[in-house]
């Protein structure tokens, strides 16, 4: 039987390395970045678009798809592959993350959530009405739209959280972890085909419980080994130290995911260099619709009227469909007349440019020259 996940190479310098997923929708190279597609589409293109760009695999959020259009709905149509007319791979996460970003206070609604040992009371951003996650909710959520990776239940923490807190959180972490597994095993695939289930290890930025909980989540019969927290993605510097805690400890024929990790090229470049397989960032979509637009080595914001005359494509060297099509002076006219295509355009370019930094990567690690590939 072929393993799930495949490990083809490892960098000779460093600890970068090269595998293969292998999931019912297909394969996935990696190391990989995962264009993030909350509510079923990422945001401005629609599945032809990223099969033109060649995405092997793509993110949605479970909370969200929860809330609407939810997913008995979803499940009755299909399951999401069939909802979102993508026949690739899809990852969804378990609404863990939103433990921690709805944890504040709504003018409207007041908090948004309320933690406790058993699981997590949501009162919607969209309309204040309440939801109940637990572990094992979380899982059937994620069995009912039927990705092919799904993630444990798990507390997300801040990046400046406190020692006991951290601790508190890890240890939710970790009995939810074994929860999930649980409800994971005890219902198969509702869809026919397997779903990979991750761990996630949590203990924000103190190395002992980083490491206390890499221990417990690998010694749990996971299929993969998620790394998540504020901390990843949003202080790189936290991140890249983090990431050297935990190699050591990370079991080699298993994945591994940095959650939120791609805000720009360079990032994916450090985390890739300490050993993580898969990553995720609204960045490249986020930016595009806010007029940046990224360059090896750095970005533009296509808006400024430097550009206002520019007859040169984005980058020269992209051969992505908005540079082979349109100018600078287009995009930049596009955005101050607020037509939508400016979004799609400018996504379209972002998008590729990262796929594009991954593939390339992904071939220097091959050819052991990733030392020097950034």
């Amino acid at each position: 039987m072929t393993p799930f996940f495949e490990l083809i190479h490892e960098d000779k310098k460093t600890g970068a390395r090269a595998g293969v997923l292998h999931t019912a929708h297909g394969d996935v190279p990696t190391p990989c970045f995962m264009p993030v597609g909350t509510q079923a589409s990422v945001k401005a293109l629609d599945a032809k678009d990223m099969e033109t760009l060649d995405a092997p695999i793509m993110l949605a959020n479970t909370y969200h798809l929860h809330l609407r259009p939810g997913e008995d709905t979803i499940a009755k149509l299909g399951g999401l592959h069939k909802f979102m007319n993508w026949n690739r791979p899809i990852l969804t996460d378990s609404g863990g993350f939103q433990v921690f970003s709805l944890a504040v206070e709504d003018t409207e609604h007041g908090k948004l959530c309320n933690v406790d040992d058993d699981g997590v009371t949501f009162r919607s951003h969209l309309d204040g009405s309440e939801h109940r996650f637990t572990p094992e909710i979380a899982i059937d959520i994620q069995h009912k739209l039927g990705a092919d990776i799904i993630m444990a239940f798990d507390e997300c923490t801040s990046d400046t959280v406190d020692h006991a807190r951290a601790k508190e959180a890890m240890e939710r972490t970790h009995a939810w972890a074994k929860r999930s597994l649980a409800a994971h095993n005890k219902s198969a695939s509702q869809h026919g085909y397997p779903q990979h289930l991750f761990g996630i290890i949590q203990g924000a930025g103190f190395e002992d419980l980083r490491k206390e909980s890499a221990q417990f989540i690998t010694s749990l019969p996971f299929d993969g080994i998620a790394i998540g927290g504020e901390s990843i993605g949003f202080n790189m510097e936290k991140t890249r130290e983090i990431l050297e805690w935990l190699a050591p400890l990370l079991p080699k024929n298993k994945p591994r995911y940095a959650m939120g990790v791609g805000y720009q090229p360079q990032d994916m470049y450090d985390v890739v260099a300490r050993g993580v397989d898969m990553f995720d960032c609204v960045s490249p979509t986020r930016m595009a619709r806010n007029g940046t637009v990224f360059l090896p080595g750095g970005s533009i914001h296509i808006t400024n009227a430097e550009y206002k005359e520019d007859a040169r494509p984005i980058d020269p060297a992209c051969t992505c469909h908005t540079c082979k099509n349109y100018s600078r002076a287009y995009l930049n006219h596009l955005f101050k007349a607020q037509e939508l295509s400016a979004y799609r355009l400018a996504t379209i370019h972002n998008v590729h440019h990262f796929l594009t930094y991954m593939r390339a990567m992904r071939e220097a690690i091959l050819e052991d020259r990733f030392a020097a590939f950034v």
